[in-house]
């Protein structure tokens, strides 16, 4: 069947002309078994014309949703996939949720929301009070680096309370200050300094003894 190649009606041009006329020979075939074996050629085909297709996910089950678009809908074939109707193509996508790490807390991090699901998921209790307060003070180092400028406790509270939805609250306590990691923190640097001051005090002494002997074992060489 010869067809006016003016008057064929491009339903998805990106397959070009050729392809939709296949698609109308097609439909006109006389038996589901020989349209069946033409539309598998044609699906061949229109992967042959839009090799990027194959680089997306489930790209076959998407030849045979355009083969029946490039139908009309209108296409009594044997398909592995069912095919979609009108309603369903015209269904616009659900509207997507912007992530909660938008303007002034991007720069706090994905991190910082997983930390906040897991202390939302413990019982109340030390663990989770001393997670809370973890997340807080790694919100204001991640807000200063970020901002280069310094930021008050009660900033970094209120954008916890926001991140989490209402469910984290640290005004109870009047800065980061006054927490139990900030006190744990300094009181293992403290240590760490008071066994560095040990350890510098018995090398200093160490050493003294040590230039001692030499000079005594130097003076007494020279008296010999």
């Amino acid at each position: 069947m010869e067809y006016n190649t003016q008057k064929t009606q491009l339903h998805m041009p990106e397959y070009g002309r050729i392809i939709q006329q296949l698609v109308e020979r097609c439909k006109e075939l006389p038996t589901k078994e020989e349209r069946s074996e033409m539309a598998m050629a044609i699906i061949d085909f229109m992967g042959q014309r839009n090799p990027q297709l194959r680089d997306e996910e489930n790209y076959k089950h998407k030849l045979w949703d355009h083969l029946f678009i490039l139908a009309e809908y209108d296409l009594d074939v044997e398909s592995p996939y069912p095919f979609p109707t009108r309603e369903q193509l015209a269904e616009k996508p659900k509207r997507m949720e912007y992530p909660k790490l938008q303007g002034d807390f991007k720069f706090y991090g994905k991190s910082i929301l997983q930390l906040i699901e897991k202390a939302i998921e413990l019982e109340p209790g030390d663990e989770k009070e001393a997670l809370i307060e973890v997340i807080a003070n790694n919100m204001k180092k991640s807000y200063n680096v970020y901002n280069k400028e310094h930021v008050t406790d009660d900033v970094i509270f209120r954008h916890l309370k926001e991140l989490s939805e209402n469910r984290l609250d640290l005004t109870g306590i009047e800065s980061l200050e006054k927490s139990k990691i900030y006190y744990t923190s300094n009181n293992n640097n403290s240590r760490n300094n008071s066994n560095s001051g040990r350890s510098s005090n018995s090398n200093n002494n160490n050493n003294k003894n040590q230039t001692s002997k030499r000079r005594h074992n130097n003076n007494h060489k020279n008296r010999k």
